[in-house]
């Protein structure tokens, strides 16, 4: 039973490091212009929020922790927030 829990544990922590990666990568991807024209946190403060969350996730190898979970609720917060408003729009005829 104590393999299964560990395995577990190694999924989650896995896929919550995964989601902060994604978040910072594509919060550096973005153009800075797409976050204020969405009414969001400009780019900088968003770079700065997903890095942090993943040097969190980093440190403290436990995503459910007093400050893991911030640190995921960080990320999705980007990634189903802010991603989508910044990625809805649009430049002349090419999608950012």
């Amino acid at each position: 039973m104590a393999d299964i829990d560990g395995l577990i544990y190694l999924v989650v922590f896995y896929a919550t490091l995964a989601l902060a990666v994604w978040a910072f990568v594509d919060s550096l991807i973005r153009p800075a212009a797409g976050f204020v024209a969405a009414g969001k946190l400009t780019k900088p403060g968003w770079m700065a929020i997903t890095w942090i969350a993943l040097l969190v996730l980093l440190w403290m190898r436990n995503p459910l922790s007093f400050l893991g979970l911030p640190a995921v609720i960080a990320s999705v917060v980007y990634l189903v927030d802010v991603r989508p408003a910044v990625k809805g729009l649009r430049r002349g005829n090419s999608s950012w």
